[in-house]
């Protein structure tokens, strides 16, 4: 695949995109703050690791911010998500503890798995976050579920699946796309579509030309965005998150974007050229919402400034808060384990 191929979108003329209509200045400036969170949570465990902290893998996804916090934005602590291995964002998006993350993330007590999840298995049942899945499209189905159980309770929820573009050839995308429609559930699936499952672009892993086109096969709406714009993914998801509530069943959201990092901390990035790498850094999502918000007089320079240093300070006692809690003790192997 060439660098070509697989050039970012290009940015159009700056225009107030009608998503800001649905937005507070409140909500905005949350929104960017997540989306530094989620930077800089995952630029401190990638440095956890390198310093012995951690152990494991990890699959970070640094350069997707905009996604995550996009797709959340409609959401409240009563809708639900399901997540993937690549889940910190979808996490942080969703309204987690940094600190409870990194605690998590270093094994400890006070871990929101009391750290027997580890990075790949994060879940905050009390803010819908039903958990990210190391399998890959395992959460499909359980997203479905969660969507059924919303409809047959009349709870108005609506439930989020994330997954990979890997993901969209896996027969549990298929069934679980199937089912939602006949059923008309309530479910968002998106595809956070990085270009590469693993090491493997998706030119030659997918034979349609965007992960989108699969919806006509089940009746449904197939929606393409830049991944890397806030403001575009947020108005899809308030689209297909209004029509879920409606009763209209489920919307396929292609979300385009690009992971900086390797797929794991393995991943010596042989398959991609360097070109490629920094044409997508210089599309990143926070710099383009930053400029974006400032230019329509959302937040000023000062109030952008205020949010990376709120940042810093909750990233410094996040950090704090992992180190100085305890280590599982091996008394305790076998609480919380249900069958053996």
């Amino acid at each position: 695949m060439t660098t070509a191929a697989l050039k970012p979108p290009a940015r159009g003329t700056l225009n107030r995109p009608r998503v800001y209509d649905r937005l507070s200045v409140a909500a905005v400036r949350d929104a960017l703050r997540k989306m530094h969170l989620i930077r800089r949570f995952e630029e401190s465990a990638e440095d956890a690791y390198v310093r012995g902290q951690s152990y494991g893998t990890m699959h970070l996804s640094i350069g997707q911010e905009a996604t995550a916090v996009g797709i959340c934005a409609p959401l409240s602590d009563s809708d639900y998500i399901t997540s993937t291995h690549r889940g910190h964002g979808h996490c942080i998006a969703k309204g987690a503890e940094v600190k409870r993350m990194f605690a998590e993330f270093l094994g400890r007590e006070t871990g929101y798995c009391r750290g027997r999840g580890g990075s790949m298995h994060i879940a905050d049942p009390s803010k819908g976050n039903l958990g990210a899945n190391g399998i890959v499209g395992g959460g499909i189905p359980i997203a479905v579920g969660a969507a059924l159980s919303a409809k047959k309770r009349k709870t108005g929820a609506v439930v989020v699946s994330f997954f990979g573009d890997g993901a969209n050839n896996e027969g549990s995308f298929h069934e679980s796309l199937n089912i939602a429609a006949v059923w008309k559930l309530p479910v968002l699936f998106v595809c956070e579509n990085n270009m590469y499952g693993m090491s493997v672009s998706t030119a030659r892993s997918t034979a349609v030309k965007d992960v989108a086109q699969r919806a006509a096969a089940y009746n449904i709406p197939g929606v393409i965005v830049d991944g890397n714009n806030f403001a575009e993914v947020a108005e899809a998801s308030f689209e297909a998150s209004e029509r879920a509530r409606r009763g209209e069943g489920p919307t396929l959201i292609e979300s385009k974007t690009y992971r900086t990092r390797g797929h794991s901390r393995s991943d010596r990035n042989r398959y991609r050229t360097k070109d490629e790498i920094e044409a997508w850094k210089a599309r990143d999502p926070i710099g383009l919402f930053e400029t974006e918000i400032e230019t329509l007089g959302l937040l000023s320079a000062a109030d952008i400034a205020a949010v990376r240093a709120e940042v810093e300070k909750e990233i410094a006692e996040g950090v704090a808060f992992a180190e100085a809690s305890p280590l599982p003790q091996v008394g305790d192997l076998l609480r919380d384990v249900y069958t053996v």
